[in-house]
């Protein structure tokens, strides 16, 4: 469910973007998206290969949907060099068909679990990444049980609040959904995660949206260049610990804020 729009060409620039990887900052985390990363795996593994052995200074966090990966992938996956890289990978719902429908793709689930799979066996660092929508908010918590006794070897859970942009422009009124309208699915997901040992954050939610007990998982997770808060943000005493909004965030959000 990725909400940017496909590009209509691919131009395969991977020469460039080694040699611009290896020019970056020392101790940066390089992050890679897409499209899909995985549908050039030989080009992109090649890319992180040569890159981190020559400057293991560097880390790389790859947004993927998880569809492509083998049990030939393994062994190589389990370099050293690959502790330097975190997957960051979706998944929407328990529910095979749920989730299949949230990605548009029939089998998706069962695929995501193969390579879950394959993963594990080369000891990847896995963040598990879940948008919040109106398809998949109320299962939330059965999700989290999924997380917690499926998928317990990920680094971390991070559960995301829709950003108001590419196809989900579009469909904003049928995906989105206010956690402050009814918090409890997600407060009840993130009590499930915190009993079962999850290390769980919350992703583009302003710390004044929820409620006091979970703020301490409420990350500043919205880059500079596409932040920006309320004029009610002003006077907060935890600004600089909050997301703020998305730039492009519908202005009636502004109303709920208030200042902590």
């Amino acid at each position: 469910m990725c909400s940017q729009p496909p590009k209509k060409t691919h131009d395969d620039r991977f020469a460039a973007f080694t040699d611009a990887c290896l020019l970056a900052p020392e101790r940066s985390v390089i992050g890679i998206s897409g499209g899909e990363p995985t549908l050039f795996k030989a080009e992109l593994l090649e890319l992180l290969e040569t890159v981190l052995g020559k400057r293991p200074d560097l880390a790389f966090h790859i947004l993927s949907n998880g569809q492509h990966f083998e049990q030939d992938d393994v062994e190589r996956l389990r370099q050293p060099c690959y502790q330097r890289v975190q997957w960051g990978i979706p998944v929407y719902s328990a529910d095979h068909i749920s989730h299949d429908q949230i990605v548009a793709k029939e089998g998706a689930l069962a695929r995501l679990e193969k390579s879950f799979c394959h993963l594990l066996a080369a000891g990847a660092r896995i963040e598990l990444r879940t948008v919040m929508l109106s398809d998949n908010y109320h299962d939330l918590p059965r999700l989290a049980r999924y997380v917690a006794t499926r998928l317990p070897f990920i680094e971390h859970w991070s559960l995301m609040q829709l950003e108001n942009a590419g196809f989900a422009k579009n469909r904003w009124d049928a995906l989105y959904v206010d956690h402050q309208q009814d918090f409890a699915p997600l407060g009840q997901a993130l009590d499930h995660a915190i009993l079962l040992g999850l290390d769980v954050r919350l992703f583009n939610i302003p710390r004044c949206s929820v409620p006091q007990e979970y703020r301490r998982h409420a990350m500043a997770s919205i880059s500079d260049w596409k932040r920006r808060y309320a004029p009610a943000c002003a006077p907060c005493h935890e600004r600089d610990q909050c997301g703020g909004f998305f730039e492009w965030h519908p202005k009636d959000a502004d109303l709920k804020v208030v200042p902590l």
